[in-house]
């Protein structure tokens, strides 16, 4: 292993990389005295920010997500979301949908996958490479995750150009103009309905169909209501999710050269990196969503009392100094434990597997073929897209 003497690099070395918070801190404490926040529905939560509180609560079943999910109910978003999709489902619904998808969207699963990625990156780096003023995200990140999604999915690649403009407004989740989201995200539901019910044409091959051909699995067989949440989810994370994952991890190395040269030298370090890059990178202004207490529960810091609103912020649980040393440096050899980025328990990000296997197939055959790869420009003046769920850089212009 190469012995480094590079100053270690951190969060703080990285512009623009962490966002202000959406919600706001409050004064008064709870009744079982923690601290609490205001969401931007003007709800109070209790604010659990210690690792093994969140992650107590990420794996108790009884602090439920649908009691959020209803009109005026306690948010960061500015609507509300079916009913249907997983992150919306508590015990037993979510175990009965989720059981249905596991097989597919497992690390066995989503191998299969290998040989799409491979292909995709390859017609994406001969696009890169004839560039006369390459951008990196325009021309391959952009285009990576949705292409491979579509595959994994079954989806027509003419389709892309369709749902895309509906999908990026879906995750961005602003409350600038809500009539225009709630429309774009009708319009996404009403595309994944008519794969759903063959009102649009899908691969044979491909998820989507075999969902619907294998829907009696389930016990009640699923409805469409529900394929439609399930595959919903997909479409909209498995692009635009891993998207501003994917941008952000490559836009950290292109930020510290040591890092990137670490990753050229050591191409097996590429696991143990991106899993270190997902701990600290924050998807958007939000890290979970919040969840009501139907129980009493002791944290370190106090008790969440049963009717509360809890908001078990993953995003300070990764950078808890006490399950994580020096939490702020981005070390690819920390040993220890396992990040919540994707989440925990019941409510584990369904795509973790497809993230890990794109971001980290990526960044190795970035390595490998363009291991002079740089940044042309300032990070200082890079463009983002800002959102509730999502926040990325949308050019990343690049030489090598």
């Amino acid at each position: 292993m190469t012995i480094s003497t590079a100053p270690a690099v951190t969060i703080a070395d990285i512009p623009h990389l962490d966002a202000s918070p959406v919600y706001t801190l409050r004064p008064d404490r709870s009744a079982g005295g923690l601290p609490q926040v205001t969401l931007p529905s003007g709800h109070a939560a209790v604010h659990l920010t210690r690792y093994r509180d969140v992650h107590k609560v990420l794996t108790d079943p009884t602090f439920a997500r649908a009691r959020t999910n209803v009109e005026d109910g306690p948010s960061f978003l500015p609507t509300t979301m079916p009913p249907e999709l997983l992150l919306n489902l508590d015990t037993p619904d979510h175990a009965r949908m989720r059981g249905f998808v596991t097989a597919d969207y497992s690390a066995a699963g989503v191998e299969r996958l290998r040989p799409t990625v491979e292909a995709v990156i390859d017609d994406r780096f001969a696009a890169l490479r004839s560039q006369d003023s390459p951008d990196l995200f325009r021309t391959v990140l952009d285009l990576f995750p949705v292409t491979v999604n579509c595959h994994f999915l079954g989806l027509p690649q003419d389709d892309i150009a369709y749902f895309r403009q509906y999908s990026r407004t879906v995750q961005m989740a602003s409350s600038d103009d809500v009539p225009h989201l709630l429309d774009h995200f009708w319009k996404i539901y009403h595309y994944v309905t008519d794969l759903v019910t063959g009102a649009r044409p899908v691969s044979p091959d491909g998820l989507v169909a075999r969902f619907v051909a294998g829907r009696d699995r389930a016990e009640p067989p699923l409805t469409d209501k529900e394929l439609v949440g399930l595959l919903l989810g997909s479409v909209l994370g498995a692009d635009q999710n891993v998207l501003s994952f994917l941008t952000k991890a490559v836009y950290v190395l292109l930020c510290s050269p040591q890092l990137w040269q670490r990753l050229v030298d050591e191409p097996d370090i590429a696991p143990r990196l991106v899993e270190e890059l997902l701990r600290l990178i924050p998807l958007g202004t939000i890290s979970t969503f919040p969840r009501v207490a139907t129980r009493d529960l002791e944290t370190s810091g106090g008790h969440v009392r049963e009717g509360d609103v809890v908001y078990a912020d993953a995003f300070a649980a990764n950078r808890d100094p006490e399950a994580f040393p020096e939490p702020e440096v981005i070390d690819p050899d920390r040993q220890g434990k396992r990040h919540l980025q994707l989440g925990y328990g019941m409510h584990h990000c369904m795509g973790a597997a497809l993230t890990r296997l794109e971001i980290t197939t990526l960044l190795t055959r970035l390595a490998r073929e363009f291991p002079t790869l740089s940044l042309d420009a300032d990070p200082q003046a890079l463009p983002w897209d800002h959102g509730t769920l999502l926040r990325r850089p949308t050019s990343l212009p690049v030489r090598w």
